[in-house]
């Protein structure tokens, strides 16, 4: 009996999906060069990149329309071409000598004719990383502007907007996201959308603190001042 509570408490346990928490990075040479706060920006734009690729993934399965205009054979071959623009700093056809916003502007144009997915995902990707001085990791010697970092929030915000809005001369909407209807409910977009923000707004405002904290530091210095024993 013992033995038989024991596999089938053994074979529940193993039925049970793991268990998702943080996700860090692993030990690398270049972490030496970093900050603490150094590694929670390099995280944030981490995540938030991952966050962009899933609406990317998303945004394709319900517009698969917008792949094929870009002559992609499936998807999943789609969403990595995509990727590789992000990665490469390469603009979609047709968008070379444009950047961040004014690709996020053209991508919600409704006279665009090109793939609409790849360049509303690109043009955010472009905003968050031109926000982070071009950078995906953050060194010693790098300096933020909170107000810049704030500014990508709100662009984001304004993005999100657009997309559950914005409509083409029939009235239909420009892609396909959020969904509220008597059959189904689909807020993965919203959700997404709101985690990207809430890691910026929460940066912006680290940055404002760090530089207060700067001159409360220098005079807590000054007020605690202690001279060191030499004997």
């Amino acid at each position: 009996m013992a033995g038989c509570v024991l596999a089938l408490s053994a074979g529940c346990m193993s039925s049970q999906p793991a268990a998702v928490g943080p996700r860090s990075e692993d030990m690398s040479m270049d972490q030496l060069a970093q900050t603490d706060f150094n590694r929670t920006v390099t995280l944030e734009i981490r995540d938030n990149l991952n966050s962009l690729y899933t609406l990317l993934d998303k945004l394709y399965r319900r517009n698969p329309r917008e792949w094929r205009k870009a002559g992609m054979p499936d998807q999943p071959t789609a969403v990595v071409r995509v990727r590789t623009m992000i990665e490469t700093r390469t603009p979609p056809p047709g968008l070379h000598g444009l950047r961040d916003i004014q690709i996020l502007a053209v991508s919600l144009d409704p006279a665009y004719p090109r793939d609409r997915v790849a360049a509303f995902i690109y043009g955010l990707a472009d905003t968050l990383i031109v926000a982070h001085n071009d950078k995906t990791r953050m060194y010693l010697s790098d300096v933020l502007d909170g107000q810049l970092i704030y500014n990508a929030a709100r662009n984001v915000e304004a993005a999100a907007w657009l997309l559950a809005s914005r409509r083409d001369v029939r009235g239909q909407p420009l892609l396909l996201a959020n969904e509220m209807s008597p059959t189904a409910i689909n807020l993965s977009f919203e959700r997404e959308f709101g985690a990207i923000i809430g890691r910026l707004d929460l940066i912006a405002n680290l940055l404002g603190e760090n530089a207060r904290r700067v001159g409360i530091n220098y005079a807590q210095g000054l007020l605690f001042f202690n001279f060191l024993p030499v004997r």
